[in-house]
């Protein structure tokens, strides 16, 4: 391996004229920008099917433009970059073959992929021989963040990049190859394909394999809660490669077989010595390897000056995040707030039962969102992504899940619990559900008691509280139930349970509750009928797959549409919001406050009613909310109370008092952080009356310290307070804020907010 002159200090300049990368992610993204921080003059277009990605390649500055059609992007292009999937080479390459008299005469190719065989038999097929001026690459570098958003002009500094030219390249073309990755800052290597790939295959691939082998052994053991909940700082290292993209490995374990399976195979013998010096208590062949192991680690550590092959993959941080929120800031711009988590949810349950591939656009990447997709692959279903709000579901039809190993841990969401009971009551295997702190104190027996009735066997914790277990193998029935209270989750669940019930399930609802369930299974083919506060459907039906775009959460929009409400001068756009006749609330509820909204550009995607949603400031007045509404903004309440505490005269609330059995008692977590910020309240069993300080020209209130709870509305509702507080705000416990909104402070940040984040308190 012959290593190449590079210094990040003085790195050569990139010469080239036009540069076109096709497939502009993390890799292709970070090359573009390493070259505009080293000062690259030439123009770079990129090649990606994602439009969005584009848009937002030229908006970061990283590109001066691109489009979807390789062969339009060909004019006069000096080098081009392959930076697409090793398995989707092949017709790149062949478009680009039939296309490339439109380049510069003297063009050169070269690529990213991790497996260069593969690749230079794909050139082969594609261009009849292996050209001169193609010379395939592989960067050692990366992130577990994806997307050109990630792009990292620092990704390449002080990695290496390994090429592999062939014996007929064009010392031309090695030489430009070469000043491309010097001017990212990269230490450019040369090495025969064989040897790369076999290097690589035990470098890299084969921890990998291992890792992924590891992490899904432990994950299908009864104790893995358990297990993971108490593995240290070895494990957490050994395993973390192990959370990187399955797709992405999948090609390169096929694209490099050979290499893997021989590693493999040494592997194996090398463990299989360990095995027998175990099992026949020989100490000195334990000592002699793993002293030889300890030596070679060392010197590997040193070799690579404490860099590897591997990229560095993100540890969430466990403990107490708190935010810090100065008032003063400002509510204007247009923004997309993350996917609807509910919708999100059933996206995963229903595409996992139905029949064929189902593909979701817009999936909220929460850890809710992603504890229900997790549940889902420990239960036999494949399921690629999430990447940038895709997924796709491998369906397995309704009777095709398998039994998981152990509990099926769904985080914080209740929505989950409560859907999945349903869903499981009617499967042939036992099951138990069972989730973090906070949903452990919550009420399950609102769905436990109808499946009941239903003929389901389920045991719940004292007082009717998780871990549920559900006996297998039940003969449900349908049967026609009345709900005691409003409420989609025990609705949804006794549709779900229905799918398996002989005969009919009909479903009475006290008042409209958010009807996503319903609208769904209809998407997917599975008939459910209404009439009045009615729903119900015949069971022994199938789902068939199909494409979900979920629309943005109009619950996370509530935080938004109420900080424009509040703020003098504010004017905010929230694009592609659903607007769910069901889920409406909020916007009923600020439109009688008075506020300035205005629904625009609205359709339906997937029979579900999107629409973007414009707010300007208007001041607001204390209204009685009418009782009707109240199921319809259940969850948008704590960001309401904001909303009241800013408007002139006084609020008041009845009929809520599903709010006492959220992720907290929000009523009284609202009214403590109210009382600690000077807002006057009095609180009744079902509600609240809220003092408003309307007066634009002063702030509302004060500032002070808020303890959320650990709940995540609580959390962002005094986040967008500070806009008329007259001090900081610091709010505790905002963790779960990932749960159903990752993005919130850099979206607050956006529109003008003031909010950043403290740190994280490992106590």
């Amino acid at each position: 391996m012959q290593a190449l002159e590079t210094s990040a200090d003085s790195r050569p300049p990139c010469q080239e004229s036009r540069l076109l990368i096709v497939g502009l992610g993390l890799i292709g993204g970070s090359l573009a920008a390493a070259l505009r921080h080293s000062g690259f003059k030439g123009h770079i277009s990129a090649c990606d099917a994602n439009a969005s990605e584009i848009a937002q390649g030229i908006e970061l500055g990283l590109i001066d433009n691109g489009g979807s059609q390789l062969a339009e992007l060909l004019d006069d292009v000096s080098m081009v970059i392959l930076a697409v999937p090793v398995l989707a080479m092949e017709s790149v390459m062949t478009t680009l073959a039939a296309s490339l008299h439109r380049a510069s005469e003297n063009v050169v190719i070269t690529d990213v992929g991790s497996t260069k065989a593969t690749i230079r038999d794909c050139a082969v097929r594609a261009f009849g021989e292996m050209p001169s001026s193609v010379v395939l690459g592989h960067p050692i570098a990366g992130s577990e963040k994806s997307g050109v958003s990630a792009s990292d002009p620092a990704l390449y500094v002080h990695h290496k990049v390994i090429l592999t030219p062939e014996p007929n390249v064009d010392a031309g073309a090695l030489a430009r190859v070469q000043a491309l990755w010097k001017a990212a800052g990269a230490d450019v290597l040369q090495m025969s394909v064989e040897r790369h790939d076999q290097v690589l295959a035990r470098t890299s691939h084969l921890p990998h394999l291992l890792a992924f082998s590891l992490v899904d052994t432990l994950a299908r053991q009864d104790e893995r809660l358990e297990i993971f909940r108490y593995a240290a700082g070895g494990f957490r290292d050994f395993t973390r490669i192990a959370g990187s993209d399955p797709v992405m490995w999948r090609d390169i374990f096929i694209a490099n077989r050979d290499a893997v399976l021989s590693s493999l195979d040494d592997f194996e013998a090398g463990l299989a010595r360990l095995r027998q010096a175990v099992e026949s208590g020989d100490s000195d062949s334990l000592i002699a390897t793993f002293d030889r192991a300890s030596h070679a680690r060392h010197y590997f550590d040193t070799l690579l000056n404490k860099t590897s092959y591997q990229a560095e993959y993100h540890m969430q941080p466990h403990g107490k995040v708190t935010y810090r929120v100065k008032p003063g800031g400002k509510a204007q711009g247009r923004l997309r707030v993350p996917g609807d988590k509910s919708m999100s949810h059933r996206s995963i349950m229903l595409g996992a039962l139905a029949e064929g591939v189902t593909e979701v656009k817009g999936f909220l990447e929460g850890e809710d969102s992603l504890a229900t997709l997790q549940s889902f692959r420990e239960m036999g279903v494949a399921i690629e992504g999430p990447y940038q709000g895709r997924v796709t579901i491998h369906g397995v039809g309704m009777h095709g899940l398998k039994a998981p190993a152990g509990p099926l841990y769904v985080g914080n969401s209740g929505t989950a619990m409560r859907l999945f009971a349903g869903l499981l009551a009617g499967q042939a295997f036992d099951s138990e559900l069972t989730g973090d702190e906070s949903l452990t104190k919550r009420p399950m027996g609102r769905v436990a008691d109808p499946l009941r009735l239903m003929g389901a066997t389920i045991d719940t914790a004292e007082g009717g509280r998780p871990p549920l277990n559900i006996k297998g193998g039940a003969a449900l029935k349908g049967i026609d139930y009345a709900m005691p209270m409003a409420s989609a989750q025990v609705k949804s669940c006794l549709l779900l349970a229905g799918l398996y019930a002989e005969g009919e399930t009909r479903v009475r609802e006290p008042a409209p509750t958010r009807d996503h369930t319903e609208r769904m299974l209809n998407g997917f083919g599975y008939d459910v009928s209404r009439e009045g506060d009615t729903c119900w459907l015949q069971g022994g039906g199938k789902l068939t797959a199909g494409p979900i775009d979920v629309p943005s959460d109009i619950s996370s929009a509530t935080f938004f549409l109420v900080a424009a409400a509040i703020t003098p001068g504010a004017d905010i756009t929230l694009e592609h919001v659903g607007i769910n006749p069901t889920r409406i609330g909020v916007i009923n509820i600020l439109s009688l406050m008075g506020a300035d909204l205005t629904l625009e550009n609205a359709h339906e995607v997937g029979g579900e009613p999107v629409a973007d949603i414009r707010i300007r400031y208007a001041p607001l007045k204390g209204i009685d909310i009418p009782v009707d509404q109240v199921p319809l903004a259940i969850d948008e309440f704590p960001a309401l109370f904001i909303a009241a505490a800013n408007a002139q005269g006084k609020t008041r609330l009845r009929g809520a008092e599903e709010l006492r059995v959220k992720e907290s008692d929000r009523i009284q977590a609202m009214a403590d952080g109210l009382a600690i910020l000077g807002v006057n309240h009095t609180v009744v069993e079902d509600g609240i009356d809220i003092d408003g300080n309307g007066d634009d020209s002063v702030p509302s209130y004060g500032g002070g310290r808020i303890d959320s709870l650990g709940d995540h509305r609580i959390a962002m509702s005094f986040a967008i307070a500070s806009l008329r507080a007259s001090d900081d705000i610091i709010i505790d416990d905002c963790a779960n804020v990932a749960t159903s909104f990752p993005d919130f402070v850099a979206l607050a940040q956006h529109i003008g907010m003031r909010v950043s984040v403290e740190g994280v308190n490992d106590d």
